[in-house]
């Protein structure tokens, strides 16, 4: 299922992807997080957008589109970008880990975790790409 970023549909999208995609259930084996997004408006988005992956040992296991932050108090990852940033890396023109490096995608939670799981990382940015036909 593909669609157009961001929207509920693109969130549903990339759900569906995590959870039937074999490759990434086997990289993600051991994965134990859940990532609250921030989106920062820029670009077509006027307003911040917020959603929530709750991704556990290779299967998502809930998403919400727009939550509340306070919604998740204490998410295991809180993942901020602008507009710009998160849409370059769908599209492959800025590197995830690249994009973490340079804080053009800030990250709040265990950067050793995430430095350990590098190719789950990777492979949770492909299927996003994937679902992605069309951005705003």
């Amino acid at each position: 299922m593909a669609a157009i970023f961001p929207s509920e549909e693109w969130l549903k999208g990339l759900e569906a992807k995590l959870n039937s995609d074999t490759r990434y259930r086997d990289l993600a084996r051991n994965w134990e997080g859940d990532l609250l997004f921030f989106i920062e408006p820029e670009g077509h988005l006027d307003e911040r957008l917020t959603f929530y992956l709750d991704l556990w040992h290779g299967t998502c296991r809930k998403v919400e589109y727009k939550p509340p932050a306070e919604s998740h108090p204490n998410p295991v990852f809180t993942l901020t970008a602008s507009y710009n940033n998160i849409t370059s890396i769908l599209t492959g023109k800025l590197n995830p880990m690249t994009a973490m490096m340079t804080s053009r995608l800030k990250v709040k939670g265990s950067m050793g975790y995430m430095m350990r799981n590098v190719p789950t990382v990777l492979d949770f940015v492909r299927c996003a790409q994937e679902v992605t036909t069309e951005i705003l």
